[in-house]
């Protein structure tokens, strides 16, 4: 089944299940089964110690605890694929396993970045972490900015992995609570 026709076809059995048809409920864990089994095996590879099918029923599972969340006027693919996403990572790290996931089966449902908006974007970033101490300002740019590890940042910053997870968590909670959101 194609891309699209998967899309459409997911996306009416929930909206059916979620107006509370049993049986399109099941024809979407069906479908959603095939393709979170494809993906995952696909991900892990043959020589993998994760074993695929925990990873799909942790993700069937998961779909159904949080089904609530999707929004119908969304695709429902890449919603189903990041919890099955996830779900993987969330594996591989209990085995100890790196992998990578590229996002190139979702380029055709993620938005193109709005280039002309990235200096503004920038600019609001470092007047938000302006306002924290120096030690938060470094963790947080580092972390959340440029993408590195709790690892990487302790090196970086000649720091203890424990005192860079403190100061990213008050960071990120000073920011929330500046901005209106409580963590």
């Amino acid at each position: 089944m194609a891309a699209t026709d998967l899309e459409e076809t997911m996306a009416n059995l929930m909206r059916a299940a979620l107006a509370g048809d049993e049986s399109a409920y099941a024809d979407f864990l069906r479908h959603g089964t095939v393709a979170a089994r494809r993906v995952i095996t696909y991900r892990l590879g043959r020589a993998s110690p994760v074993a695929p099918e925990d990873v799909v029923q942790e993700t069937l599972l998961a779909v159904h605890l949080k089904r609530h969340t999707w929004r119908q006027s969304e695709p429902i693919l890449p919603w189903f694929l990041s919890i099955a996403r996830h779900k993987l990572v969330d594996a591989c790290r209990r085995q100890r396993v790196r992998i990578s996931v590229p996002i190139d089966d979702l380029a055709e449902f993620l938005a193109a970045p709005d280039a002309t908006d990235s200096g503004a974007d920038n600019q609001h970033i470092e007047r938000a972490v302006e306002g924290l101490s120096e030690a938060q300002r470094k963790v947080v740019r580092s972390i959340a900015i440029e993408g590195r590890t709790i690892r990487e940042t302790a090196a970086a910053l000649a720091m203890k992995e424990g005192t860079v997870r403190v100061a990213f968590h008050r960071g990120l909670s000073a920011l929330s609570q500046r901005f209106g959101r409580q963590t």
